[in-house]
């Protein structure tokens, strides 16, 4: 379970971010990481145990805000993390990565092939966490190894970084948003607690929440503590192999410093590293929209595979208008609304560990800070 979460977690775009993190921060990787690791690690660790200790019940979580303004902002949630941004990021991410290893196809041809394959994996929910802890987790770690392993062996020398410290913590706490994992946190708890309770009872085993909410923890410990390493590992190969590809295409830097490191005949390592990372995420993020839409939405009277056909299907219509169309029209959509998330998520966490009851009005508070900040 642990192996899954940390696939779960580590999707394409987890690929660029510490490679961008290591390359423009230089010979001072490890302050910049400081600050990257608060949002992309930290806070993600934080929403994962929020939601598990509100029994992986979202509806719960967001209707302390009260009941309409959480539904809307479920919603919301669901479309940023489903259709709308996450999942077509992450297929046309994936398309700019691949390209070199593949033949000349368009990009709706290497849509419907990836979507096709994520349905297959997604299709039986009770079988994603074996898929994703037995198969893709270990070799998307082993793949990501060989390469970090190898750049630290060959690598050695580094740029001079003349920025602050303050600076480079503060640039990289706000690149960390990017990876969009405090959502991720929240609705993986939701999808982990869910498959672990239905393979208990086909089991015929019964388990209290204490217990399943431990394992949950334990699991979420291992998961975040690998993408930590991982993430380490992949910011020094950004510092040491990055000299040169500062305004390349973020899509294309972790092929392009893979080949750096490993040279043409490590393309099948590379490739199987980009592509389970693609498919690791996606998996879990289409199994969470497609619950949601036969849960809430339908109300139970669709079932799991149509609703995954569903939101597969709207996901194909949104990843055609490319990769640089949904970063630039998602920047503003988490540049306002992931600070709201964030603050939510303390308040929960504080509301369960401390008994801390205020929360309408801090997030009221945020909301104001974040729309002043943006437009201002």
């Amino acid at each position: 379970t642990g192996l899954a979460i940390f696939s779960m977690f580590f999707g394409a775009g987890n690929l660029m971010f510490p490679l961008m993190v290591g390359l423009t921060s230089v010979d001072k990787n490890l302050i910049a990481m400081a600050g990257f690791m608060i949002t992309a690690i930290v806070l993600p660790t934080l929403g994962l145990t929020a939601m598990i200790l509100f029994d992986g019940n979202y509806r719960k979580f967001f209707g302390r805000l009260g009941a309409s303004v959480g539904n809307a902002i479920i919603f919301i949630s669901i479309l940023i993390i489903g259709p709308l941004i996450a999942m077509p990021r992450i297929v046309t991410l994936s398309y700019t990565m691949m390209e070199p290893f593949l033949p000349a196809i368009s990009l709706p041809t290497f849509c419907i092939f990836f979507l096709s394959l994520t349905f297959l994996a997604t299709a039986k929910e009770g079988r994603i966490m074996d898929v994703l802890g037995y198969i893709i987790s270990p070799i998307l770690l082993i793949s990501l190894l060989i390469i970090i392993i190898k750049g630290f062996i060959t690598g050695s020398h580094t740029e001079v970084n003349t920025k602050g410290t303050l600076e480079l913590i503060w640039t990289n706490v706000k690149y960390g948003y990017k990876t969009l994992d405090v959502l991720g946190g929240i609705f993986f708890a939701t999808i982990v607690l869910t498959i672990l309770k239905k393979n208990f009872m086909e089991q015929g085993q019964s388990i209290k929440k204490k217990k399943l909410a431990l394992i949950s923890l334990k699991s979420g410990a291992i998961g975040t503590s690998l993408l930590g390493l991982i993430y380490l590992g992949l910011s020094y190969l950004g510092a040491y192999f990055g000299k040169g590809l500062e305004n390349i295409n973020e899509g294309e830097l972790f092929s392009e410093i893979s080949f750096r490191i490993l040279g043409s005949y490590g393309a099948l390592i590379i490739s199987a590293a980009v592509l389970m990372a693609c498919f690791s995420t996606i998996i879990a993020l289409g199994a969470i929209v497609a619950e949601y839409l036969q849960n809430y939405i339908f109300k139970g009277k669709l079932a799991y595979v149509t609703a995954l056909i569903i939101t597969l299907g709207a996901t194909f219509i949104t990843s055609n208008f490319g990769l640089g169309t949904i970063l630039k029209f998602s920047s503003p959509i988490i540049d306002i609304g992931y600070p709201i998330i964030i603050t939510l998520t303390l308040c929960n966490l504080a509301y369960k560990l401390f008994d801390f009851k205020p929360v309408k009005i801090p997030v009221f508070i945020t909301l104001i800070s974040s729309l002043f900040a943006y437009f201002i």
